[in-house]
């Protein structure tokens, strides 16, 4: 294959757990977002002095472990968190030295911590803070080599003029993307009108959009198991059930900013769907599509839903997906990137191998744009 840019486009960063204590401005600090112990000597996530509960006292490994065994990671008090998260996680040199290790060439840097604490803030003043000090981290962590590490600012929309104004800072400052929570904010989907003026900002700004799974307490289908794992013969299984639908807040996102006419209204904004996985797309496509036909006196919009994503939206596909080639010739290949989630638990070394592997089949032309050049049009790396 001719030589091509590999471009991972959706790898991760675990913060150090004194991050928010070193980088919040002074008068927030007493409320930062820091890791402790509990009684029994426990490590628990503080968000805002309260401790974060999707994660079992004594489990924060979970939030890193690659390579390591899932089930001594969720065993309390079997991993801390710094453990769990290798050097590549929060060191810049270690990480460009893995990428050269698994051949990539530059990556796109979404959070870990941040994942996990915005539906668990209210106050707009204290989420835009939070957001403040990561970003300020992050843009200090991607300057020791800015043509290959490449940050996606993480901006909380409970305050729309805070966002505008954090989108302009951390654009000016060389930052790529934008990571928006894809639950409901302050009760309304993303597809909300309300929301134009930040989206507006972004499509001026050339600032992608990442649509990314968060951890929530309050998960999706938790009816189906909440309260019931023993009657229903769960027991922990019932994490694999949590586990395969933290999709679903993304796939619904992206449905609401076709619906809602967000892509109609602002046609250059760029969208990203990640770590959803790609099997799914071109299904849901000719569904939304196919509703579309029935029902289109009752929308905004003037094309069908996948034309918009073919306009303006991107999907991430994990290296092992088998399905990657067929999605590919369903729907072309110029809306396929791909991600290593590296350095999560559900992620692997190896990466680029494999996938070179899934997508042999493809035309070399599909495989270079699905290896980097796709990635660089999305996130506009020369």
């Amino acid at each position: 294959m001719t030589a091509t840019r590999v471009i991972d486009a959706d790898g991760h960063v675990t913060e150090p757990a004194d991050l928010w204590e070193r980088y919040l401005e002074p008068t927030w600090r007493p409320r930062a977002i820091r890791i402790a112990r509990d009684a029994a000597n426990l490590e628990v996530l503080l968000i805002d002095g309260k401790p974060h509960h999707v994660y079992a006292p004594g489990t924060l490994g979970v939030l890193g472990g690659i390579g390591m065994d899932p089930a001594k990671l969720l065993e309390p008090g079997c991993h801390t968190y710094r453990e769990a998260c290798p050097p590549g996680g929060w060191d810049p040199a270690a990480r460009l030295r893995v990428m050269d290790e698994e051949g990539i060439d530059a990556c796109v840097f979404y959070p870990t911590i941040g994942l996990t604490w915005e539906g668990h803030v209210e106050d707009p003043a204290l989420a835009a803070a939070y957001c403040r000090a990561y970003n300020t981290w992050l843009i200090d962590f991607c300057r020791a080599a800015p043509a290959r590490l490449v940050g996606a600012a993480h901006l909380s929309l409970l305050d729309l003029d805070e966002a505008v104004r954090e989108a302009r800072r951390v654009a000016k400052a060389g930052m790529r993307a934008a990571f928006v929570r894809p639950d409901l904010t302050r009760g309304m989907p993303l597809g909300h009108r309300d929301f134009d003026p930040f989206w507006a900002e972004c499509e001026a700004l050339g600032l992608p959009v990442g649509l990314h799974v968060v951890a929530r307490e309050d998960r999706p289908l938790a009816a189906w198991w909440r309260g019931r794992q023993r009657e229903l013969g769960y027991g922990r299984s019932g994490y694999m059930f949590h586990f395969a639908f933290l999709s679903l807040p993304v796939v619904a996102a992206f449905t609401s900013l076709l619906q809602g006419g967000t892509l109609e209204r602002f046609p250059r904004l760029k969208v990203a769907i990640l770590e959803a996985g790609g099997g799914w797309i071109a299904h849901w496509l000719e569904r939304l599509d196919g509703k579309y036909r029935l029902l289109r006196a009752y929308t905004p919009l003037s094309l069908k839903p996948s034309e918009y994503f073919q306009r303006q939206c991107w999907i991430s596909v994990e290296p092992d997906e088998a399905t990657t080639p067929a999605m590919v010739e369903l729907l072309g290949d110029d809306r396929f990137v791909w991600a290593s989630d590296y350095p999560h638990v559900d992620a692997q070394l190896g990466v680029v191998g494999e996938l070179r592997e899934r997508i042999a089949r493809l035309p070399e032309t599909s495989q270079r744009k699905i290896l980097g050049d796709n990635a660089a049009r999305l996130y506009g790396l020369a």
